[in-house]
């Protein structure tokens, strides 16, 4: 679990610190002011320890590192990421909740390689992962040949990774308690479930079968989440990195997802996610106050600041997305009036 993390001069980023860190963090933000560049800086924190030493893969961590961030953020050379400025350098530190810790630096002349400063990570056993926007099981075949076989940019690390975890197969025996729930209630919410055979992703209801192809958006996003708690990829150590959990899903939807992710969360996994949504950010205050957890939340300015606070201290962040509904209702009720 990631206790604390400070990220300088990367990218929209210009200054972004996290302190202790809970199960569950939300970022708010307008569109272009670093969410989900911030999602894969953590996600690349994680799987860069998580993928060294696994195996017969015999890298070094830097390798392993530089590797994670080069497909990951798909730039060349990786110089290209630190902000603009003279003299600017991307710094990135991590502590997690062992007090292990990772720092890294470099400057707008590095090419690929990046050497941790400092880096005390154990190997770690549990996997993490990145949930996209967009679904990713009916274009599963397209990424794995343009990122893995052509080594193509297009479709970054967070896509290639989450379709290799998708096909691991699913496991039999008793699963985690709160696992076994969390699958029935997302099994409940579209009817049925998603499942891969005859190398191709279809969704079974009942006693029909139907091609991923014309399966609702919706679904297939929930399917993911469910098909990696049946495999067993995600463990109660697992870090779930989701950016826009609210799209493609109806409102009703979402808020039955939310109440799954705690559900998961009080299993011991950690979740950080990305949105721009009144509904998620309603729902989560809900869920702080229900549980009296100090549920994070990490805010963006306009100069590249992120600024935390807490829903159960705080209440609702003063963002435009906050105000922009209360605007609305207030346009309604004047308008009754």
């Amino acid at each position: 679990m990631i206790e604390h993390f400070a990220i300088h001069n990367s990218g929209p980023i210009k200054e972004a610190k996290g302190k202790n860190l809970g199960k569950l963090n939300v970022i708010i933000g307008t569109n272009g002011c670093g969410k989900t560049w911030l999602l894969k800086s953590l996600y690349c924190v994680m799987r860069a320890q998580e993928e060294f030493g696994r195996g017969q893969d015999n890298r070094e961590f830097h390798d392993v590192l530089s590797d994670k961030l080069y497909w990951t953020f798909q730039s060349q050379p990786l110089g290209d990421l630190v902000k603009r400025g003279k003299g600017n350098r991307l710094e990135v530190s991590a502590t997690m909740s062992d007090q292990s810790s990772l720092s890294f630096s470099f400057g707008q002349d590095t090419s690929k390689l990046v050497r941790p400063s400092m880096n005390t990570l154990p190997v770690r056993e549990d996997n993490s992962v990145f949930l996209p926007p967009k679904e990713v099981l009916s274009l599963w075949n397209v990424i794995l040949r343009s990122s893995l076989q052509n080594r193509e940019f297009g479709y970054d690390a967070t896509y290639s990774d989450l379709i290799l975890a998708l096909q691991n197969q699913p496991q039999r025996g008793r699963n985690y308690d709160s696992f076994s729930k969390s699958r029935k209630q997302l099994e409940d919410m579209f009817q049925g479930k998603v499942v891969f055979e005859d190398q191709q992703w279809v969704y079974k209801q009942k006693n029909s079968k139907f091609s991923i192809h014309s399966t609702a958006e919706g679904i297939k996003k929930i399917a993911i989440l469910d098909t990696l708690l049946g495999n067993r990829f995600l463990t109660p150590g697992s870090v779930i990195f989701i950016d826009e959990p609210e799209s493609a899903l109806h409102p009703t939807a979402i808020i039955k997802l939310l109440d799954i992710l705690h559900m998961l969360t009080e299993q011991g996994m950690q979740i950080f996610m990305a949105t721009h949504s009144y509904y998620v950010i309603k729902k989560l205050l809900l869920i702080a106050r229900k549980h009296e957890l100090p549920l994070p939340c990490f805010i963006a300015d306009e100069d590249g600041l992120w600024h935390q606070s807490c829903l159960l201290r705080d209440g609702l962040p003063d963002t435009e997305i906050i105000n922009e509904s209360i605007r609305l209702f207030e346009q309604e009720f004047e308008g009754i009036s």
